[in-house]
Parts: C-alpha cells; structure tokens; sequence
C-alpha cells in the first residue's frame, strides 16, 4: 500500500532545496528521486502540492510526502494490446475513457494487464511522459481501478508536467457523476476538508483535520432524486467537479457527509447493503466530462462520456422512483445517457 511520510522542518535545516532535505531523510530515497517526487506532485508544503524541488524549506514547514507504493514493481513496463477508448488525441497528449476494472499502473497482484502496458503499446515507451516513474508511463492522474470514464495522459516529460500545473492551478475542469445513498435536499454544496490516511484503516483514506493532511475541495450539483424503498433510503445522482485531486476524494466526501456512493465497497454501507446497492459490483463513479486548455496548442479540448451499461443500468431500475430532476439534470443527464 502506498506509504506516506510527514516531517516537521527544524532549524538547522532551513533554507535548504526542497528535494536536498528531503533526499536526506532516512525513510526517503534518493535526492533525484524525491526530485521526481515532488515534478510528479507527491510533495505537499503545509497542507498545499509543492512541484519546485527548489523550494527553500523554512522553520515549521509541515512537509507530507506519499511515497510509492511498496508494492511496486520496477523495470520496464511491457508493452501488451489492450484496447483504448481513445476521445482524443494528438502528438502531445490522449484523454481516453478507461474501463471498470483497469489498474492504472502495475502493482503487486497487478504485474501486467494495465492502463500503462497499453500506452506502452500504443505509443512505445520512449513516448511517453515518466515524470511519475518509469512503472507509471504517460499516466498524469489516477482513476481507481472500479472507476470508469475520462482521464489524461501524456507523451513526454514537458506536457506531463504542464497537465499536472493544470491540476494544481485548478484550472483542468474535471466532472464525475455519481448515485449516492440518501436523499440531498440543497441542490448545490461544497465540501473542503483535509484528507489523509486513515489511522484504523490503512487501506482507506479519511476526513482528517491533522497538520499534515492535504487540502480537498468537491463541489457537487443535484441532477435527480429518488424515493425511498422498503430496501433502502432513497438515492440522490450528482455531478462532482474535483479542485483537488486526493486519493479517493470524492468517494471519502460523500461519505463524510453521509451520503456514501452507491456500490462503494471501501465506503459505502458495507454487508447487508446489496438490495440497497442495486446489485452493483462496484462504486457508481464516473468520470464523464473533462475540459482544458491545451498546454502546448492552446486549442480548448472538451471530452464527454456517456455511462457505461451497468452505470445506466441502475439508472433504468430506479426510475421509477425518480421525484424528479433539477435544472442541471435536465441538461446534463439526457448527455450521459446517449449511446
């Protein structure tokens, strides 16, 4: 599982270069690899991404590094013909629509059968971006292996590390849709918190207010509601917009304001839920809409992607239910469900 490291900068050691101080912690690697740690945004000063390895580190500096995963693996990345949803591409960048069940990069348990063997073969190794390591080609943002939809990667180190600026500058518009337990009677909301790992559960991620948590903001609009059953206590469908981009940001928030995803087996309503999930294998998230300026052409780049067909599945079983959709429903949904 991921490791996470957090420092508090004493005395002695400020004004020193961000990726020198770090280089010298024993539980960090390298100096040139917490380089690359910190151009990949895996580096956070006082609760915010940090991408200069040149940075002064000062007095009382809370520092939070997450670390690769112990598990993994090294060396090259095998090429192998796994099949793109490409929706864009040019001799910069793809923004292609990844399917339920694709691990982004390999990992233990995950030797192969990636969304990176598959750039691997598509676009060869030697074009594309390895700012996040050589086991993690092209890849600029994660989506979690049961997540489906939209998502960037890009065919060198400059633009790999440009689309990262547009993620930390909060100015890559990125959408998801999502159905969650519960009735949400405000049409739109905010939720910014701190997120860091759990402390009971290392595998989750948790609303923490610790020094060293990571800012994450979602904002989210209601697009449709529904009625309770004998089963469940009714659902809500939302679109998310994502500021920050935290590990399990979206899943965590709503079930931080009790309003867990639909299928969430990390976060939803755990063992007994299944009528109240739908018979879902997996959490309803989506990433449906992504819109940026092109960092190399400055052309605006907009791609959408309608729901899959277990996602627009439970959508059909519960309309039924349906008490109605909001003004941001009626735009947006009949775009999700054109095939």
């Amino acid at each position: 599982m991921p490791g996470d490291l957090h420092i508090l900068v004493a005395e002695p050691d400020a004004g020193t270069r961000l990726d020198a101080y770090l280089g010298a912690q024993d539980s960090c690697p390298s100096r040139s690899a917490c380089a690359r740690l910190v151009e990949a945004g895996a580096v956070a000063v006082n609760g915010e991404v940090c991408l200069s390895k040149k940075y002064a580190v000062a007095v009382g500096d809370r520092i939070s590094v997450e670390l690769p995963e112990e598990e993994a693996l090294s060396g090259v990345v095998i090429p192998q013909p796994i099949p793109l949803d490409i929706r864009f591409e040019d001799d910069y960048l793809i923004v292609l629509s990844k399917q339920r069940g694709l691990v982004c990069h390999p990992a233990h348990g995950h030797a192969d059968g990636t969304l990176a063997n598959a750039l691997v073969y598509h676009c060869g190794l030697e074009h594309l971006g390895t700012l996040q390591g050589e086991d993690r080609p092209g890849i600029v943002h994660r989506l979690d292996r049961d997540t489906s939809g939209l998502m960037l990667a890009a065919k060198d180190d400059e633009t790999q590390r440009a689309l990262q600026d547009l993620i930390r500058l909060r100015t890559l518009d990125r959408r998801y849709i999502a159905l969650v337990h519960g009735y949400i009677a405000h049409d739109e909301g905010t939720i910014s918190t701190g997120i860091a790992r759990s402390t009971r559960d290392r595998v989750k991620m948790a609303v923490s207010d610790d020094p060293f948590a990571r800012q994450a903001i979602t904002t989210f609009k209601v697009l449709e509601r529904f009625e309770a059953s004998r089963t469940d206590d009714g659902y809500t469908l939302v679109e998310c917009h994502l500021y920050t981009g935290r590990t399990h940001q979206i899943r965590v928030h709503m079930r931080h304001i009790n309003h867990p995803l639909v299928g969430d087996p990390l976060y939803g309503k755990g063992k007994g839920a299944e009528r109240a999930d739908r018979g879902l294998a997996r959490q309803f998230l989506h990433s449906w809409r992504v819109a940026f300026t092109h960092p190399v052409t400055g052309e605006t780049i907009e791609c959408r992607d309608t729901l899959p067909w277990d996602l627009a599945a439970v959508l059909e079983d519960i309309e039924p239910l349906s008490i109605g959709r909001t003004p941001a429903g009626d735009k947006i949904i009949p775009q999700l469900l054109e095939w």
